[in-house]
């Protein structure tokens, strides 16, 4: 499957592609670009905590073992 990334300007160019998916039965996400940035802000917040040593981390063989 591949995925397209749509930068619509305004809500209606938006909700005329949100429609069109629908028609066309395909399925969709929409994301605001603010959550996106700020989840990369809490990344990045969350990478100085670890390298302070004041946020444990799991190692990627413990992380494989949960899955």
């Amino acid at each position: 499957m591949e995925a397209i990334i749509l930068h619509p300007k305004n809500k209606t160019q938006l909700s005329i592609l949100k429609n069109l998916a629908k028609e066309m039965g395909m399925s969709f996400e929409t994301k605001k670009e603010e959550s996106i940035l700020e989840n990369i802000k809490n990344g990045l917040e969350e990478m100085q905590l670890i390298k302070k040593g004041k946020l444990k981390t799991t190692s990627a063989k413990d992380f494989l073992n949960e899955l």
